[in-house]
């Protein structure tokens, strides 16, 4: 059947009872192919389509929400039918309320065009991408031990529709291209990783070779294997603009997503026009960044993609929110409602997030820094919502002597408090630098961007390894 003629007014009148309440349709056919080498052989081949659509009502500030495959106007009925009798467990019951809206197609505020539909690429093309890579890693060095290069694309067509008679109708595509090696001397063991994509289609790949990214993560793995420990104690650290915007995304993004800080749950809960950072660190969130991984036209809500400036010179100016945010706690739509997919419901995420570019000549700023640690490349973390306390694994470090990168070393971690670290940073450099990723959260994936400019934290925890 044609979705577009389905009857939205019919579907959300009999999920609805009264204008206070809110329903959507999400419809989504997804075209999704994974290619993994590993171990000299092709270990996994996925190319695979889905199909469904998730609709949900928002009454009494509470969310309820079903998805099938079934796309037929009779079950999506039903289904909108058992969301009303889901909620009226805790409201009073009405007959429901019928909808008259004229539904037209929404433009987008922000677009571009995909010129090498992934969907259209043959599978023996994204193979091509990966033999030569496996390749170079096999042959690089003799202390190469394991290797896992990994093409990942999708390409996701999506209609949304929803009780205020908007109808939007988005085609989304995106490329990951993951190199990731395991290298050992008999003695020492360690991982080095590299990856590259975005929201783009195969063109992608005219401009990054997968050769490049996977020699990054070559280089990075070998490096540690020589270097020596990390020194441990209180010093100033510099993060590069390539370090990846672990600390940002970890550090302070979640706990400006509204659902978190509404709840009381953020070390950032009720501090909108407080000074929480350094009065040179501005923080934004935006999806309109065309080709960035984070990027979209729309979010899953069908609001329109957006620049979203969070810390203004260290001021905390508003919460990243979704529809559910808006009812519960009244803050503004910034178009950051997104799902996985249609067997999601969408709850606050960011896109691509950022700290603002500052007016410091990086170089300078390692000058400045008589003994300490350089990092390169961030690694994986943790962090404490409530506390805003974390832990980070540093990649690829460098120890920082007389106002120069020095000798690799390996093993570092940061430890401290996202707060105070923000309101800590004095210097700031006038480059920017994005790493890519997969923000998990509430069990669901997506896609996103993080960026910094090179910073000075003139003094954080630094944890090291020694050699017992």
């Amino acid at each position: 059947m044609n979705i577009e003629n389905l009857d939205f007014n019919k579907i959300f009148s009999l999920a609805m009872d009264s204008l206070d309440d809110f329903s959507d349709i999400f419809i989504e056919t997804r075209t999704q192919t994974v290619l993994s080498n590993e171990g000299k052989r092709l270990e996994k081949a996925i190319n695979g389509i889905i199909r469904g659509a998730g609709i949900r009502l928002i009454s009494n500030k509470k969310t309820y929400y079903a998805y099938t495959n079934d796309l037929t106007e009779k079950n999506l009925r039903g289904i909108a039918k058992s969301l009303k009798e889901a909620s009226r467990s805790t409201r009073e019951e009405k007959n429901g309320m019928p909808l008259a809206l004229d539904y037209k197609i929404k433009k987008p505020l922000v677009d571009f065009k995909i010129s090498k539909d992934v969907s259209a690429v043959p599978v023996d093309d994204k193979l091509k991408l990966i033999n030569p890579a496996v390749k170079l890693a096999w042959g690089f060095d003799k202390r190469v031990l394991q290797v896992n290069i990994t093409y990942s694309d999708y390409e996701q067509e999506v209609l949304i529709a929803n009780s205020l008679g908007e109808l939007i109708k988005d085609l989304r595509e995106n490329v990951v291209f993951f190199a990731q090696v395991v290298v050992g001397d008999g003695k020492n063991v360690e991982v080095g990783y590299e990856s590259s994509g975005g929201f783009s289609g195969f063109e992608f790949f005219e401009k990054n070779n997968p050769e490049d990214i996977t020699r990054i993560a070559l280089e990075r793995a070998l490096k540690q294997l020589d270097a020596p420990f990390a020194s441990r104690g209180t010093m100033p650290v510099v993060l590069s603009s390539e370090a990846g915007g672990t600390m940002i995304h970890e550090a302070i993004g979640h706990g400006l997503e509204a659902d978190i800080a509404g709840n009381g749950l953020s070390v950032y809960s009720g501090k909108i026009g407080e000074q929480v950072a350094s009065k040179l660190i501005t923080v934004i969130d935006d999806s309109s960044l065309v080709g960035k991984r984070g990027f979209y036209r729309f979010d899953d809500e069908g609001t329109s993609s957006g620049k979203n400036i969070l810390v203004e010179n260290g001021v905390l100016i508003k919460y990243l929110s979704d529809r559910l945010s808006l009812v519960k706690f009244g803050y503004g739509l910034t178009g950051n409602g997104r799902r996985q997919s249609y067997e999601h419901v969408p709850i606050v995420r960011m896109s691509n997030t950022m700290i603002a570019p500052g007016n410091m000549n990086p170089e300078d700023i390692i000058k400045s820094v008589d003994g300490g640690l350089f990092v390169k490349k961030m690694g994986g973390g943790q962090v404490n919502t409530v506390t805003g306390d974390f832990v980070f694994d540093v990649m690829e470090g460098y120890a920082i002597k007389n106002g120069a990168v020095g000798e690799p070393v390996r093993g570092a971690t940061l430890m401290g408090n996202g707060p105070e670290v923000l309101k800590d940073i004095d210097m700031v450099g006038n480059d920017l630098g994005f790493g890519i990723g997969t923000c998990g959260k509430d069990g669901q994936g997506a896609p996103v961007s993080d960026a910094q400019p090179t910073l000075r934290i003139p003094s954080i925890v630094v944890g090291g390894k020694s050699k017992e």
